[in-house]
């Protein structure tokens, strides 16, 4: 693992013989905090492993030479770490062997790489490993999570949280509209800035489909949304958005 004094990156190899989908790959899990290293086949990750403690690897099903199926079975005998599978197929018996084996999870190709680093954190969370960052990749994390009273917004992931960690399900126009006011916390915004801002519509005077969303919003995140106190109405105006560092 990589050395960063009193904390350690996750480690991750990503074992496929696809070359833009490594780097792909590699790039993205890159930016988002992970020490991550590639292989092509079997005698690759092999030659990774014995140089190397992985946290996790991400292994193709269809290799050349010996397959992910194979693989997988030798990892779980022999190491202590998670794995999720990759596939271009979405056969049911393919899964539940990878499953049989002890793959931790299975992602079908081709896949969103948020997805991707979705379950990856899904495993790390399971197997009790924990992933790390640098200060200025904390900071940016950071700055993509917005409080909205005892939830979060995720901006990158597009993903909704309580306080227990458990994503609330949301429509990707109630994204928009948090979005919109994570973005713009403490300014009074009309509905035509929401029209705009959220929906990509221009303005139109019966249009009440923000106060919809709205309501809708409100109660998944007020604690009594019959008496907002997160995104408050100024009557006349519009709505605003009250973060913890701009409470009126």
């Amino acid at each position: 693992m990589a050395d960063l004094g009193t904390a350690e990156l996750a480690s991750v190899l990503v074992v496929d013989d696809d070359e833009n989908q490594r780097w792909m790959v590699q790039k993205y899990l890159q930016k988002h905090g992970f020490d991550v290293d590639v292989a092509k086949d079997g005698l690759d990750m092999r030659h990774c492993m014995a140089g190397k403690v992985f946290d996790i690897v991400l292994l193709d099903v269809t290799l050349p030479g010996e397959d992910g199926f194979s693989l997988a079975r030798h990892l779980r005998e022999r190491y202590q770490l998670g794995i999720i599978m990759l596939t271009a197929s979405g056969d049911l018996l393919d899964r539940v062997l990878g499953l049989e084996i002890g793959a931790d999870d299975y992602i079908t190709k081709p896949f969103e790489p948020r997805e991707l680093l979705a379950r990856v954190k899904s495993v790390l969370r399971r197997t009790g490993k924990s992933n790390p960052v640098r200060d200025d990749q904390q900071q940016e994390k950071n700055e993509n999570l917005v409080a909205f009273g005892s939830f979060t917004l995720d901006l990158e992931l597009q993903e909704l949280r309580d306080d227990m960690g458990k994503a609330v399900s949301i429509t990707s126009m109630e994204f928009d509209l948090l979005r919109a006011f994570a973005e713009n916390p403490g300014r009074v915004l009309t509905r035509d800035n929401l029209l705009s801002i959220a929906h990509k519509r221009d303005s139109d005077p019966f249009d009440r489909s923000v106060d919809i969303r709205i309501a809708r919003v409100r109660r998944k995140i007020e604690v009594d949304h019959s008496k907002p106190q997160i995104i408050k109405t100024v009557r006349g105006a519009g709505y605003i958005f009250v973060s913890k560092s701009s409470e009126l």
